[in-house]
């Protein structure tokens, strides 16, 4: 009898291990067509060396979905690593079997989280973790996870490139996008579901946050991501959270959940969570063309004014009848409709059907005025006992202690000069070495193995990359990159030696183009670089259906495997210039690939047609006329957009470059100034700007 027990148990736990669906049939048959849609890199997608049916259906699943970077610049080797801590969590984390099969799939498996490198916190986080939550329960385990995100790290702003949840941890701190995916790796570590939430733009005020949802006993359940609370369900962002009008969530695959779908693409799924946060209602838009008739698959932007733009929180397409609808927070947005040419703009009914008709086009001249009201705050916040937000505050000074303890052993000012002086190097280099927080152990590397005839560029090079990719550069990067020719030009530090072209993960490339580029062209690239971006537009095939997000692929990959998206191939472009000596760049503003040319003018790369030198230096102005003194800023009280295509883009000046001056007058003139991207600054310009600006004039040569 015992033994007939023992069986029955046996047989049982068997079936429990593999009654999980991991490759769904949607996700098999994306697979299979992904195969053949990307036959040139299917042998990086063999799944060859799973050693199990669950790890080969696992790998499958995320070749399926993942971005087609993530298939060229990491293998088969590290997606296996993570594939297997996952399963590994799963057996071992006591809620591991009461993660539902969809949850498992789309939010603790995937590696990529958002737009980060990839790296292998899994297994680190894991073995930091398990201990901490394998007694608690999942709400309590989701607490703590939190808790010792915050020993970790704390928020500090940066730039549009987020660091890998190791990096990180390793400079202890983060912006918002940075924290939450560093949270959500440490969740997934674990074996909880995990999510990234994000709001694009906050309606009342100018700003945008990220932070975490985590799934635990069947309920979603948000958190301050390294904001450790006492309870679920709080934040110091419940109240802005509760004035939302747009909250959503990026879900790798064919995700088939009960949210709103706000859109789909071959690779993944973005879903609706506002109403997880605040009251909602659809907002239906039909949309005509001038003569009335149904705007077939017209264009319809939902936007929010903020930072004195009218941003798109989401993007529809309209149906055969020229509908379409969104559930928001209830306050007013600006909708947008085009057709590619013509175009037309109304203020949200709330609710109520907002008819607009694309009765503007390129000879439109005028101006609207709208007013814009947020909706009100309505957030209910959750209980916390006295006792238990007192035992929540004391753990969070004992965290701040621990992490400031961690940041006691990065340099000084007067710590890095001591360690200049040490090793030969010029002080000037220690602001590079003070910058570079947790990775200094790696500059010092860096620093002590430079021979003495290199150390001039070698601190050309630290002074010339941004302040984060100190945080988390690499040895072979820092070597790679010395080995550029030297040059004495005005532009080599900042477009020759520089590895950082936009925001990609910085890769040792130079030495690969110096060895994979043609002598032939690498002569006839020096000689006219137009050449060499002919090569790339004739060779190099662009693949938006399988990285529909932009995520960058390496240089190298994109030499190598011949396929990118089309910035990917502008950053490779761009790249292979730099490794033959030639100064290139992305213009900041107008986004155009560039080469130096003889003239010491910059000259525009229209990849598939011929180079030619188009200046980038036109000029425009608008005169503002304000009531108060105070001097209009971009950004705060006006913007400027080109119309293209019938949808505004808008101009990403730097702060600065847009020059103002007062004008005496009857009132208060301030009169702007800017470079334009092109002769051709545009037919038609879309100035926003705030109530408190009453008058304004623009011209554009």
């Amino acid at each position: 009898m015992r033994k007939a027990a023992i069986l029955l148990l046996t047989l049982a736990l068997f079936s429990d291990a593999q009654a999980r669906t991991i490759l769904t049939p949607k996700a098999s048959g994306d697979y299979k067509a992904r195969l053949e849609a990307q036959k040139s890199i299917a042998r990086r997608m063999s799944a060859s060396k799973a050693k199990t049916n669950d790890e080969r259906q696992a790998l499958q699943f995320l070749y399926a979905y993942m971005p087609t970077p993530d298939v060229l610049d990491y293998d088969e080797d590290f997606y296996l690593a993570n594939i297997r801590a996952a399963f590994r969590a799963a057996e071992e984390m006591p809620w591991g079997a009461t993660v539902p099969d969809r949850e498992w799939r789309h939010f603790v498996l995937p590696v990529r989280v958002n737009n980060e490198n990839l790296d292998m916190s899994r297994t680190e986080f894991y073995t930091e973790l398990k201990d901490r939550v394998k007694g608690l329960s999942m709400k309590d385990a989701i607490l703590e996870v939190n808790h010792w995100c915050h020993e970790k790290v704390a928020y500090q702003p940066s730039d549009a490139r987020t660091s890998s949840p190791l990096a990180t941890v390793c400079n202890a701190l983060g912006r918002c996008g940075e924290e939450s995916t560093f949270a959500v790796a440490a969740l997934r570590s674990v074996g909880i579901p995990a999510r990234q939430v994000y709001t694009p733009r906050w309606a009342h005020t100018d700003d945008n946050h990220a932070w975490v949802e985590a799934w635990a006993d069947g309920n979603w359940y948000f958190l301050g991501a390294c904001e450790p609370e006492a309870v679920l369900n709080l934040g110091w962002f419940n109240a802005p959270a509760s004035r939302g009008m747009m909250m959503s969530t990026k879900v790798t695959g064919a995700y088939d959940g009960p949210e709103e779908v706000l859109s789909r693409d071959d690779i993944g799924t973005v879903i609706n969570v506002t109403s997880n946060y605040a009251p909602t209602i659809d907002n239906p838009v039909v949309v005509t063309d001038a003569q009335g008739k149904p705007a077939a698959s017209a264009t319809v932007l939902y936007t929010l004014y903020n930072y004195a733009e009218y941003y798109p929180i989401a993007r529809r397409t309209a149906d055969s009848m020229g509908h379409t609808t969104l559930s928001t927070g209830i306050g007013d947005m600006i909708v947008w409709a085009t057709d590619g040419r013509n175009f037309g703009l109304a203020k949200s009914l709330r609710g109520d059907t907002l008819h607009i008709k694309l009765d503007k086009d390129a000879s439109f001249r005028g101006s609207i005025d709208f007013d814009i009201v947020p909706p009100g705050q309505s957030g209910n916040m959750p209980f916390v006992s006295d006792e238990a937000a007192r035992i929540n505050d004391f753990r969070k000074n004992q965290e701040d202690s621990i992490r400031k303890a961690y940041e006691a052993t990065f340099h000084t000012p007067e710590s890095a000069t001591k360690f200049c002086d040490s090793v030969n190097w010029d002080s000037d280099a220690a602001q590079a070495l003070f910058n570079s927080r947790g990775n200094h152990a790696l500059i010092e590397s860096f620093m002590m193995g430079t021979p003495d005839q290199l150390k001039p560029k070698a601190k050309a090079l630290l002074q010339a990359i941004r302040v984060k990719d100190l945080h988390d550069i690499s040895l072979d990067v820092l070597a790679d990159h010395i080995s550029t020719p030297f040059d004495t030009d005005e532009l080599y530090n900042d477009y020759v030696l520089n590895p950082r072209v936009e925001n990609e993960m910085l890769t040792p490339y130079k030495a690969y183009f110096a060895a994979n580029i043609p002598e032939d062209l690498q002569n006839d690239a020096v000689d006219n670089p137009a050449v060499l971006a002919k090569w790339f537009a004739d060779n190099v095939s662009i693949d938006n259906i399988y990285n529909p997000a932009g995520y960058r692929t390496s240089p190298a990959s994109v030499w190598e495997y011949r396929i990118a998206d089309s910035r990917s191939r502008d950053i490779a472009f761009v790249a292979a210039c730099r490794s033959l000596g030639i100064a290139a760049r992305i213009d900041p503003v107008s986004h155009a690939v560039q080469y130096a040319g003889d003239n010491g003018k910059w000259v525009d790369v229209n990849f598939g047609k011929k180079a030619s030198d188009i200046s980038t230096e036109g000029k425009g102005c608008v005169n503002l006329s304000s009531d108060a003194d105070k001097q209009p800023k971009y950004y705060s009280q006006f913007t400027i957009s080109r119309i293209n295509n019938g949808v505004p883009q808008l101009f990403e000046f730097d702060e600065g470059c847009v020059a103002a001056e007062r004008t005496a007058s009857t009132g208060p003139i301030h009169s702007y100034h800017w470079q334009t991207p092109g002769r051709r600054f545009c037919a038609v310009a879309c100035i926003i700007f705030r109530n408190r600006v009453r008058r304004y004039n623009s011209c554009s040569p």
